[in-house]
């Protein structure tokens, strides 16, 4: 797999992965789409220019872990998966069917890749505090990354996690929490007051950067620091938008687990015309910034321009 190094090159490929995100939640009728078109440039950043792993041989041993604790937005993953080359592209048509491997919450014994299975939410940070304590104790320098939602740190298992990976000083545990202020019923400040998320980390003896979660600059700073860190674990918090890239979708909560030609807004197009806009205002941006000859120097290609196989 070839590492992407221009900003330029990261900002095409995270639309491109926005953009199949989109079809594929399309064509499943159900999933989330704010948070994984918010967590897309995160997702771009350590598949393409962070981690340690290889498509190929997915159990390499030398491979970085990746947990990902908000499951629910695995549609983000299984699109950068595919990108990466983990399986062929139109298999994303698949997610969320009836035998699918691409499955409503990550399995990992399903698909090739997958570190953890996912489920209740505010698990993932106790999986990857006991990975990297285990990689700690087989002196191995893999380092654990774990992707969080703000909203299920209203989950006490969740802050049990912080305490134990805090007291065992696991400088190898990186983790990232998408703060973009919604859970399914509103704002995370009027259900369970986060803020100052920070210093709450910083209190708990966490190792703490704030960035703007669409920014590659920060974000890649960020992460290439963190390969470094020490003496404590790492919290990252990212600011994100939900629903970036659609305008109709930012910052709305009532997305946070719908899919395009679901939702009826003030601000939405009718229902039939909702993948279109959404599509078309992501690959505008693509347009705008690079042009459409860009994909085919990266050798890029949504799925919803490829022809599906007929069965």
């Amino acid at each position: 797999m070839k590492k992407l190094t221009k900003i330029k090159d990261l900002q095409m490929m995270a639309d491109v992965i926005r953009e199949d995100t989109i079809a594929a939640l399309t064509e499943a009728k159900s999933g989330h789409s704010g948070g994984p078109l918010g967590m897309a440039d995160i997702f771009t950043a350590l598949y393409f220019n962070i981690l340690k792993h290889n498509p190929k041989k997915p159990c390499w041993e030398g491979r970085d872990r990746l947990v990902l604790s908000n499951g629910h937005i695995c549609p983000i993953l299984y699109s950068t998966m595919a990108n990466a080359g983990y399986f062929p592209k139109e298999e994303l048509f698949t997610l969320r069917k009836l035998g699918t491997r691409l499955q409503g919450h990550p399995h990992r014994e399903a698909l090739p890749g997958l570190e953890t299975t996912s489920g209740p939410l505010g698990s993932g940070l106790s999986q990857a505090s006991g990975m990297a304590y285990g990689l700690r104790l087989d002196k191995k320098k893999n380092i654990v990354f774990c992707l969080c939602s703000d909203g299920e740190q209203n989950e006490g298992n969740h802050w049990e996690a912080v305490l134990f990976a805090a007291k065992n000083k696991l400088s190898n545990l990186i983790a990232i929490t998408d703060r973009n202020y919604i859970q399914i019923d509103g704002n995370t400040e009027e259900i369970m007051p986060l803020d100052p998320l920070d210093q709450k980390y910083k209190a708990f003896n966490w190792n703490v950067e704030v960035i703007d979660g669409h920014d590659f600059r920060q974000i890649l700073h960020v992460l290439k620091k963190a390969r470094n860190n020490k003496g404590k674990p790492l919290m990252i918090i990212a600011n994100t938008i939900p629903g970036k890239g659609v305008e109709y979708m930012e910052n709305d909560y009532r997305w946070h687990g719908s899919p395009p030609g679901t939702v009826t807004t003030e601000r939405t197009p009718p229902k039939d015309e909702q993948t279109d806009v959404a599509l078309e205002e992501i690959h505008a941006h693509e347009a705008e910034e690079r042009g459409d000859w860009y994909l085919e120097h990266l050798r890029l290609r949504p799925i919803h321009t490829m022809k599906r196989k007929q069965k």
